[in-house]
């Protein structure tokens, strides 16, 4: 049974207090906490197998690699990819996108071309396509956002053409939560034959994803987001379309053969991670997936709508509040976002750090969303799968409070 309490008893950063207060930890959509069994597979690693990877013929290198390549085993399981060799480890989501716009879309993006975005990308997913766009003279068109922060595909037919060469949208926004129907999409680009790319960073931590059931042509996540250390990203693709890729980065361990003046390349997934990798943080990200697959990844997703529909019951009833994205909880996921009429968000922030409580203010990294919403920033309560009821009660007192506290200042 699903038990948040028994839950938080795997992660003792949620013991310590905050300014004389027990933490409450509202800021998941940035990064996620770690269990014990994350911080102990690092110390494993570096007590007892710490060597390089790949090359090694000794006990310590043969343990160093089955654990790396264990990671990766896991990971194509949690996302159903046909083979391991889909998955590709980078340092984060923004690496790997980035790897997809240099090592795909600058064979296959031309002058006069189109990559389609949404509205509501974080920049990880649209500053690489403007790179690419300008390198490659091709432009940039997006999908919009209704004002229930939902995707509008009514211009669909208007907005994809002939000239589309890729789609390229989030599974979840990091602000909104909207869930868009990725699904839907790709089916709708496949049949004009267009891949899509799906960045999953805020989606795959918080939802049951099979790239199989979604068809997608990539998907991008990250570690950090998932229970797992920083540092490590995915990239997964259809093989066919790794295999006609060619090498983002080039080094060691990406080469099957080297002369002087040339190289040829090695086996997938190998041929995209150029020198040492991450290794010890690889494999504590591969605990955080069995940490993960444990509980079930539909019952981490039940957890956060129930939470999500509390936080937003609760949320407006506070006079003069903003909320933004879904009303619908069954719609998105648990990162929520709002502003209070005549108090910023970051002094929000500041005074909620008071109380112990941790949360986002700012942009987040979504400008062009905050201009489509006619904000500068907002504020963000994220949850997962260790915050509770309990925790929801104290966001919502403490905003009521910070409220009661600017009204009195501007009336003075």
């Amino acid at each position: 049974m699903f038990d948040p309490e028994l839950i938080r008893k795997d992660f003792p950063i949620l013991q310590r207090q905050v300014r004389g207060k027990p933490l409450v930890y509202l800021d998941n959509a940035a990064t996620s906490q770690k269990p014990y069994g994350v911080l102990d597979a690092l110390v494993a690693y570096y007590t007892r197998s710490n060597a390089n990877v790949h090359r090694g013929i000794h006990t310590l290198s043969e343990e160093a690699t089955a654990g790396y390549e264990s990671a990766r085993g896991k990971v194509a399981r949690l996302i159903g990819a046909p083979k391991p060799s889909t998955v590709i480890f980078t340092r984060n989501a923004t690496e790997a996108i980035n790897l997809v716009a240099h090592a795909w879309g600058r064979k296959h993006v031309g002058p006069g071309d189109e990559i389609l975005l949404t509205e509501m990308e974080h920049h990880s997913n649209l500053v690489p396509w403007q790179l690419l766009a300008q390198a490659k003279g091709a432009g940039l068109r997006f999908l919009p956002v209704t004002a229930e922060g939902k995707l509008d595909l009514e211009p669909w037919d208007r907005l994809v053409t002939e000239k589309t060469k890729l789609i390229s949208l989030t599974l979840m926004s990091n602000v909104l939560g909207t869930i868009n129907p990725v699904g839907e999409i790709v089916q709708r680009a496949h049949a004009r034959g267009i891949p899509v790319l799906v960045d999953g960073a805020q989606g795959v931590p918080h939802l049951p994803v099979n790239v199989l059931e979604m068809n997608c042509d990539f998907l991008v996540f990250s570690s950090h987001k998932m229970l797992g250390p920083t540092g490590v990203g995915v990239l997964y693709a259809k093989e066919a379309i790794l295999e006609a890729m060619d090498p983002f980065l080039g080094g060691g361990d990406m080469i099957r053969d080297v002369w002087l003046d040339h190289s040829s390349w090695n086996d997938l997934p190998w041929k995209f991670e150029a020198g040492t990798p991450n290794i010890a943080d690889t494999i504590a990200f591969g605990a955080a997936i069995d940490y993960l697959q444990r509980i079930g990844m539909s019952e981490i997703r039940r957890h956060e709508v129930e939470l999500t529909r509390a936080a937003g019951e609760q949320l407006r009833k506070i006079e003069g509040i903003t909320l933004y994205g879904p009303s619908d909880p069954e719609a998105r996921g648990a990162a929520v976002s709002f502003n209070i009429e005549g108090v910023h968000p970051h002094d929000l922030g500041q005074i909620l750090d008071d109380q112990g409580i941790a949360i986002r203010a700012g942009h987040h990294c979504c400008k062009p969303l905050m201009r489509k919403l006619g904000v500068v920033a907002t504020a963000r309560a994220s949850f997962y799968l260790y915050n509770t009821r309990q925790e929801v009660d104290a966001l919502v007192a403490a905003l009521i409070k910070a409220k009661e506290v600017f009204s009195v200042v501007a009336h003075r």
